[in-house]
């Protein structure tokens, strides 16, 4: 093999690389490293589509993966009995960031929404698609300080339905943390993060 060829190949690997490497699409604060965002909400997931049971585990994840970044974990069934013990018709949908904030006790409240989570299986393929999209809103001001938008489809070829609806099962989960690992990537590391 030529001199020139491999270093082809090798300029072509670096290209490849960099676009798979490349952060997804997201809106960040300018000035995020001065809002003191320590304490993170994580408030229920909205779903859109898909089983209760996929939306609590993107929940679950996502506040492990929070704590992972550098968040103190505040646990979701605390959050949940405090939103139980807001007056019918007032639902966290309907609070605004600053009052959850206050009812917390936190600097910032997250919104994600399940818009889709589901496994599609047909006599020879199988669909796993999961779309989420997440808000970070300040509880001092209301205002967005970050939010992203992100997509993963896996497909699996078989030839049972069975087969197939193995392959899906073993994949869902890993298509879930996919999504959030894209996403958390455009976040900053919060300040007990190792290294802060």
């Amino acid at each position: 093999m030529s001199k020139s060829f491999r270093l082809v190949l090798f300029l072509i690997a670096l290209i490849l690389l960099g676009g798979c490497a490349r952060k997804i699409p997201h809106m960040l604060l300018p000035d995020y490293g001065n809002q003191g965002t320590r304490l993170i909400a994580v408030l229920p997931v909205r779903n859109m589509e898909s089983d209760a049971g996929t939306a609590s585990l993107l929940r679950a994840k996502l506040v492990k993966e929070l704590h992972f970044k550098g968040y103190p974990e505040i646990p979701p069934k605390w959050i949940d009995e405090r939103l139980t013990a807001v007056p019918a018709g007032g639902g966290e949908g309907d609070l605004s960031p600053q009052l959850l904030g206050k009812m917390l006790n936190v600097d910032a409240v997250l919104y994600t929404t399940l818009k889709e989570g589901r496994i599609s299986t047909t006599l020879l393929y199988s669909r796993i698609a999961v779309d989420a999209k997440f808000e970070l809103r300040s509880a001092r001001t209301g205002e967005s300080l970050w939010h992203v938008h992100h997509r993963t489809v896996h497909r699996n070829y078989g030839f049972s339905r069975r087969s197939l609806e193995l392959k899906s099962c073993q994949f869902y989960e890993p298509a879930i943390q996919e999504v959030l690992n894209r996403v958390l990537e455009t976040l900053p590391d919060g300040p007990d993060a190792i290294g802060s």
